[in-house]
């Protein structure tokens, strides 16, 4: 027992002597000097590791943040074609993969940026060091040390830390460097650099300065030229200017150098491109080059609405979000109601002498071309020019244009007068006018901008997208957009609604109306208010309501309007959007003494067109973001098979069009017949000519102080007025008929050259009656001809709402005889409703 109770306790007693041993040697070692030594220097090394982190590293931003990085992208809007129209942008970026770039264009980067990209993991050591020494040796001094960056480095600072000049941003930027090689690769990299470096001519990245400096894409760019876009990162915004041309082509020399040295190129291309000038393109201003100005900036105000203006609204913003709009607009269109338009504001003006400047600026000595550019006054209309006067003697102007350039204007090519004050036009300029000219023999002539101004709005009416839209003479000297925003009286060109709500509420184009003397008592205190024709014409006594339209009856209206009921009549305009409230129940808002907008009556007259469905007007069709996802409308769907090369046997795919009825679908294609009258004998016969189913009405409202015109066919309505932004009189003679209408023949003869001629189609139900024009009477025994002043016309019925003829006795109550007369028509093949309405192409 003994034995083994000395065995067991011995294995216990070792372990606790080994660790007391352990202890002992431990004390004795911390008791020495080197130990202490060590002891305190591992303590600073630790804090140092602490302050560092706190100084530099405590707060960089994640690696991961460059692998979900979005830069601010420019919005891009296009046509209805796909067609490129503007670009939204404070800051030209365009974002390109790493394959699209020219090899040759990035190893120009490499050669003058960091020829040992390839090699090294972030940081280039000598590099890094030698620019620490440089910095340290120019402290105070006020002289700034060489960067001594890597692309890396250089994406760390653009994208991430910021550009601030210290040491501190310096170290942060090269443990950034080092983090970002981990997580990325090379390609990676240089792409994120290459589409983002700030180049100058507020241009990011590398495609958008091709673009600013040489008008092409990377892929077109010659060696010279890529050569100076890689002495950009240096210096943006100086080797870009002219004054520094010499130090640009150095600079450039540099690079070219060292693409050599690095057998980037051989020596024969070399010596090519030292040959070859800078090539620069002026420096572009901001001015809209497009006659689409007033549609675009229509567009971008209702983004910004929808989406934002800056990158802080949010990820879909108008000058951050990099969208891609596609809109309705038809660039052919457009163009031919700009140029009709503008013609017509110019023909109106014609001889009235001039009317002053365009702007007037502060100038001093030679900041002229500075001072007119940030004006962002110009002019796209033919061959005109806005220019400022730089100075004046007695003989002639020196005159200077926003791209540098200067000229003469002489004396005599400025005498016209000047409107309502007297004396010659070289007389009235001063230093500082800025003045539209254009071209004549060998200097310019002065040109006048017109005074007078308006609105055209040209939109499909099956779909309420706006076709084209210009809102004054020059959207560049005239932002205010009159199509949209100018608040008018339609004058006669509210008619049309006025008898849509007869119509809708029992009348007929053939009812007849009396054109006679109306007159409203308004209480004590106003007395009776008497209508009157315009022109003060007489009244022409019971007529039909077909006939009171078309000759623009004053009269014959209120009549209309007093027996249906204002209270019915003001609140058809507001369901057809001619307002956005309610118009006071007042019979004057039956002559058009409401306010209202061009687009608002051309959508009206679109939905007469379209039966009676409702379309919202609208300019954009769709917006995609920079990833090409759709996010408005909500819930777009694309139209499947819309795009297919080839017929594949099945129903012909149709876009989804939602649509309201805001009237009924016979008033409205009875008043869209009735106003086919108004271009065949009415107020608009200079439209006849035309030559096919045109709609419309005129409007002169009180003064005259606008002329209104708007119809059109069933594939686009349009619509405009003129007047001046200060109402004022426009002249005794002034009419929608010989001022307004002759502007959109203008646009019509060209926009519907080679156009399928069309009908206006019948909803069913229609009944097409034969009835004599003036008494609206139903006719038997003869046919309408095409002569548009023959007595008798087809004439558009609700089912048993034609007229009835009453029987006189004779062979009508002879069966036999109607029977006889009956067969004998047959035989002699004469015309038939069913005829009429084959040549129509049928009602539907």
């Amino acid at each position: 027992m003994a034995e083994t109770t000395d065995t067991s306790t011995t294995p216990q007693r070792e372990p606790r002597g080994r660790w007391a041993a352990f202890r002992q040697g431990l004390s004795r070692t911390r008791r020495r000097w080197w130990f202490r030594v060590l002891a305190v220097l591992a303590l600073f090394a630790g804090l140092g590791v602490i302050a560092f982190w706190a100084i530099f590293a405590r707060d960089l931003p994640s690696v991961d943040a460059l692998r979900a990085y979005e830069p601010d992208l420019p919005s891009n809007v296009r046509g209805i074609d796909g067609t490129p129209v503007h670009t939204y942008e404070r800051e030209r970026r365009v974002e390109l993969d790493f394959t699209e770039y020219p090899p040759m264009l990035v190893r120009a980067f490499l050669a003058a940026e960091d020829r040992t990209f390839f090699e090294h993991s972030g940081i280039d050591i000598p590099g890094f060091a030698g620019a620490i020494f440089d910095y340290v040796s120019k402290m105070g001094t006020g002289e700034r040390a060489r960067g001594g960056s890597t692309i890396t480095q250089q994406v760390a600072k653009n994208l991430l830390i910021g550009n601030e000049y210290s040491p501190t941003r310096k170290v942060r930027e090269a443990i950034l460097a080092y983090r970002i090689e981990q997580a990325l690769s090379k390609a990676e990299i240089l792409e994120l650099y290459l589409n983002g470096i700030p180049m100058g001519r507020r241009s990011f990245g590398v495609q958008a300065a091709a673009r600013a400096y040489f008008d092409k894409d990377v892929v077109d760019l010659q060696l010279h030229e890529m050569a100076f876009l890689a002495t950009l990162p240096k210096a943006p915004e100086s080797y870009g200017r002219a004054a520094n041309a010499d130090r640009a082509m150095e600079r450039r020399g540099y690079v070219l150098g060292e693409m050599l040295r690095n057998r980037f190129i051989t020596q024969r291309l070399y010596r090519e491109a030292m040959d070859q000038p800078l090539g620069l393109v002026r420096q572009r201003n901001s001015i809209l080059q497009s006659e689409a100005g007033y549609f675009v900036e229509e567009v971008r105000r209702q983004l910004i609405d929808r989406f934002g203006e800056k990158a802080e609204a949010g990820p879909h913003s108008v000058y951050a979000g990099g969208l891609w709009v596609r809109t309705s607009l038809d660039n052919r269109l457009q163009g031919f109601a700009a140029d009709a338009l503008r013609q017509g504001l110019i023909r109106f003006e014609r001889g009235r002498g001039w009317s002053g400047p365009i702007a007037t600026i502060e100038i001093d000595g030679d900041n002229w071309q500075q001072v007119l550019l940030g004006s962002n006054v110009g002019l796209n209309y033919l061959d005109w020019r806005a220019a400022v006067v730089v100075s004046k003697d007695s003989d002639a102007a020196r005159i200077g244009f926003a791209d540098g350039q200067s000229a003469q204007l002489s004396r005599d090519a400025a005498q016209m007068p000047v409107r309502s004050k007297g004396g010659t036009a070289f007389d009235a300029l001063k230093a500082g006018d800025v003045i539209a000219v254009a071209p004549e023999g060998s200097g310019y002539a002065l040109r006048t901008v017109p005074k007078v101004s308006g609105g055209m709005v040209v939109e499909e009416p099956r779909t309420g997208r706006i076709l084209a839209m210009q809102g004054g003479f020059d959207s560049s000297i005239q932002s205010f957009n009159r199509a949209t925003q100018a608040m008018r009286q339609p004058g006669s060109t509210i008619k049309p609604i006025v008898y849509a709500a007869a119509l809708e509420n029992g009348m007929t184009p053939a009812s007849i109306i009396v054109d006679g003397p109306f007159c409203v008592y308004q209480g004590a205190r106003l007395g009776n208010k008497c209508f009157r024709n315009f022109g003060n014409a007489r009244g022409a006594g019971p007529r039909t309501m077909r006939w009171g339209l078309e000759q623009s009856r004053n009269l014959m209206t209120v009549q209309a309007a007093n027996s249906t009921g204002m209270d019915k009549v003001v609140t058809l305009m507001q369901r057809i959007g001619v307002s956005d409230g309610k118009y006071p129940p007042y019979l004057s808002f039956a002559l058009g003494a409401g306010e209202t907008t061009v687009v608002k009556m051309v959508n009206a007259y679109s939905i007469l067109a379209n039966n009676g469905r409702a379309l919202t007007p609208s300019v954009i069709d769709f917006v995609q973001d920079r990833h090409g996802k759709v996010i408005w409308p909500e819930n777009w769907r694309a139209c499947e098979r819309c795009n297919a090369p080839d017929w594949d046997g099945k129903a012909m795919p149709r876009p989804i069009v939602r649509a309201r009825q805001a009237v009924d679908a016979m008033s409205a294609y009875q008043m869209t017949h009735v106003m086919e009258g108004v271009i065949e004998r009415g107020t608009a016969t200079t439209l006849r000519d035309l030559k096919r189913p045109i709609m419309g009405k005129t409007g002169t409202s009180s003064g005259p102080t606008d002329v209104w015109f708007i119809g059109g066919t069933p594939q686009m309505i349009a619509g405009l007025y003129l007047g001046y932004d200060q109402p004022a009189n426009l002249g005794g003679y002034a009419q929608g008929g010989t001022i307004a209408a002759p502007i959109y023949k203008a646009f019509a003869t060209k926009a519907y050259e080679g156009m399928e001629v069309l009908p206006f189609r019948a909803p069913p139900g229609i009944r097409m009656v034969r009835i004599d024009r003036r008494s609206g009477r139903p006719v038997y025994g003869t046919w309408p001809t095409t002569d548009p002043l023959a007595p008798v016309i087809w004439e558009a019925f609700k089912p048993e709402s034609e007229p009835r003829r009453t029987r006189r006795g004779g062979e009508d109550d002879d069966p036999a005889a109607a029977q006889v007369k009956k067969k004998a028509a047959g035989r002699a093949n004469r015309p038939s409703d069913s005829d009429f309405l084959q040549r129509e192409g049928g009602i539907y």
